[in-house]
């Protein structure tokens, strides 16, 4: 009589230390596969109203005073993104490792030339340059302006920049763009600045959370405008 035919039973332990790597496998892969639920279709958004009077920067210009960020404070919310900006500004020029950097402070601005902020459009005082250069040793200037600042979904920050030369009191480069959240376009870039960002397994963060931050969605808004300054 023939022996029943049984079915091959695999070495247990052998069995389960395939299993064993096989799951840190996936996990592992998992960890680093983008979620499907994040991905982001389309173009980003690119500022149109800049001006850049030369392609590239002279050498000389190597050290820039920021001066405090201003804007109409009888608005609220222009001067919550004052506030906001005022930090956030050098944090993200400095990213562009294109200066060394002299933030100004409104009470040491006061000391200077009697008012605590300045913009580029106002009439400055005549030796408005000349102290900033003497007193910082700065090559060039940024002045900035709040436009539009708007915390909640959708979020919107408005800046006018420019950045002058300290010495001939000439622009180098300018931007005035209202960086708004309705737009889809710009949607898709504060997505992707957020996943460049992302300290968190790709698996498990979410780019649309920058949508609902005034904080990170005006690192975006700055650091969209910055990247438009003239080459190095």
């Amino acid at each position: 009589m023939l022996s029943p035919i049984r079915a091959h039973q695999p070495n247990g332990p052998t069995t389960r230390r395939t299993l064993l790597l096989f799951a840190t496998l996936v996990l592992f892969a998992g960890c680093k596969m983008p979620r499907l639920t994040d991905t982001v279709i389309g173009p980003s958004y690119t500022p149109q109203n800049i001006h850049r009077f030369s392609e590239s920067l002279t050498s000389e210009i190597r050290r820039v005073a920021v001066l405090p960020v201003t804007g109409d404070l009888t608005q609220q919310q222009i001067g919550a993104g004052r506030d906001l900006l005022n930090r956030i500004l050098p944090e993200e020029l400095g990213k562009t490792r294109k200066f060394e950097l002299s933030p100004v402070t409104p009470e040491t601005l006061r000391q200077w030339t009697g008012r605590t902020s300045w913009t580029a459009e106002e009439r400055l005082p005549a030796d408005f340059f000349k102290r900033l250069r003497d007193e910082l040793g700065c090559e060039a200037v940024l002045f900035s302006r709040v436009t539009q600042f708007h915390a909640y979904p959708p979020m919107a920050v408005g800046l006018q920049l420019k950045l002058v030369d300290a010495q001939f009191a000439e622009p180098l480069w300018a931007a005035d763009e209202v960086i708004d959240a309705a737009d889809p376009t710009v949607v898709n870039g504060a997505r992707r600045y957020q996943q460049a960002q992302d300290q968190m397994p790709a698996a498990l963060a979410d780019s649309r959370s920058i949508l609902n931050s005034p904080r990170r969605f005006s690192h975006y808004a700055a650091s969209t405008l910055l990247a438009t300054l003239p080459e190095r």
